[in-house]
């Protein structure tokens, strides 16, 4: 590979000045205040491709912009594409934060911001990593193909409809132009300070809304209680059947197609030597609880979670009001393993809630979204490859986990083009992503770039089939 320390070290300061710059755009997608700001931030990355002599395109959807670019084509390289976002979540509650959300500040050695590390701060370091080989050597050793969203924060609506085809002209079709061998997405952590890792496994999820309705109006729950269903309480009886107290989910058939952990594994989070102690002191709780027989580790990552997200119904004013709600209802979510499908959950969902909803309920259960869960085999060669230039941006060999969250476009790229997908996070677990005071290690950001370049390099390397 060619030795890009002295570009890397010429460049070091404008690597961090054109981050602030870009975290300043405040490019909140789901608020339509802040629309020209998110135009200004995906114009901005547009002009840095096309200074990369990039073929550059600010495809418009039915939302905000997709940025796609792409290298000079060569035929028989391995072809990348890299996937991001630049749109970035609302910075509320403001007066958390202890600089504001959108004055890029630097304190011991980290930047804080809003997109700091989701996305905006990850993303662009493979924007850098594949500057440093088209400056310093004049070409790519593979083919690179750049697609970054502006609605990941707000629904992906747009790419939605960008890959199904909405957006296709005669001579661009959305599949054909970002056909590729593998995708890379650096929108999420490493395992700890001082160990990269390189995630091979997400959880899935299905997402639903329960809607109750009783009595025709509020009623006295003196005078009525006790004849009549109240919903709240129908409510709190139908979610808590559908986990018992030692964490198994009580759907039928929902453990049938998961693919239990292998011993293997197993070892392999054991030797990650995660501390519960350390764990339940950083989240302020006592005690730790979930699905007997597995560590925390592994039940985070790997195994099947159900979690009601927000309830409501009924009197929730000052002092007492004694109602018998009319109507109640809750959000709730199962987190997947792989080889889940969040259409056979949703209908065993179904037929348990209209089995035990109690009469006089009327009952809405409401599919908000669903997403499997996915893996990519240790054994690829792209793995391989992103262990290795990992080890050489990072100075120390990464660790291989899987993580509890979900990243539908993940499933996207399999369904669609049936690739899969290298998730390599340059982040902290502490990095405060949705929350107040975001931040990002700017020495984490610059071994980001290092390992962008040489994981180029690595890839180069695979032979195509």
């Amino acid at each position: 590979m060619a030795n890009f320390d002295d570009y890397f070290k010429t460049n070091h300061s404008r690597f961090e000045s054109e981050l602030c710059e870009w975290l300043r755009m405040a490019s909140v997608s789901t608020d339509p205040q802040y629309k020209p700001q998110v135009e200004q931030a995906a114009r901005w990355l547009a002009t840095k491709f096309e200074g990369l002599s990039f073929k550059t395109e600010l495809i418009e959807t039915c939302g905000h912009p997709i940025v796609y670019a792409e290298s000079p084509q060569v035929p028989g390289l391995p072809t990348v594409l890299v996937y991001g976002h630049y749109d970035v979540q609302p910075p509320d509650p403001l007066d958390e934060w202890i600089t504001p959300p959108f004055e890029p500040t630097i304190r011991e050695g980290k930047i804080f911001a809003r997109g700091a590390t989701d996305d905006k701060g990850q993303m662009i370091t493979h924007l850098y990593g594949t500057e440093a080989w088209v400056k310093a050597t004049g070409k790519l050793p593979i083919n690179l193909k750049f697609l970054i969203e502006g609605e990941e924060e707000c629904g992906r609506k747009g790419l939605g409809e960008f890959l199904a085809g909405k957006y296709d002209q005669p001579n661009r079709k959305a599949l054909e132009l970002i056909d590729a061998d593998i995708v890379v997405i650096s929108d999420s952590s490493q395992y700890a300070p001082g160990m990269p890792a390189v995630t091979y496994g997400l959880r899935g999820i299905a997402y639903f809304e329960l809607r109750l309705s009783g009595p025709k109006q509020d009623l006295h729950s003196g005078a009525f209680g006790g004849a009549v269903s109240n919903p709240a309480n129908a409510l709190t009886q139908m979610l808590s059947a559908l986990i018992d107290l030692h964490g198994k989910i009580q759907l039928d058939g929902f453990y049938d197609d998961i693919v239990e952990l292998s011993e293997t594994e197993r070892e392999q989070f054991a030797d990650l030597k995660f501390d519960d102690e350390a764990f339940m002191k950083g989240l302020g709780v006592t005690g730790l609880t979930g699905e007997e027989g597995y560590t925390t580790l592994e039940r985070r990552w790997a195994r099947p979670t159900f979690d009601i997200n927000g309830l409501w119904g009924g009197y929730q004013g000052e002092g007492a009001k004694t109602v018998l709600p009319a109507k109640a209802g809750a959000k709730f979510s199962l987190r997947l393993v792989p080889n889940q499908d969040p259409k056979k959950v949703y209908e065993s969902l179904q037929r348990k809630l209209n089995a035990i909803c109690p009469p006089g309920i009327t009952m809405d259960l409401i599919d908000l979204h669903g997403a499997p869960g996915s893996m990519v085999p240790i054994d690829s060669p792209y793995m391989t490859a992103a262990a290795k230039a990992i080890e050489k941006g990072f100075g120390k060999a990464p660790v291989f986990i899987r993580s509890g969250g979900s990243i539908p476009v993940v499933n996207s790229f399999a369904e669609k083009l049936g690739i899969g997908t290298l998730l390599l996070g340059w982040g902290q677990d502490d990095d405060n992503p949705h929350s107040p005071n975001e931040k990002f290690l700017l020495k984490d950001f610059h071994a980001g770039i290092r390992t962008s370049a040489q994981l180029w390099e690595e890839i180069s390397k695979i032979e195509l089939a």
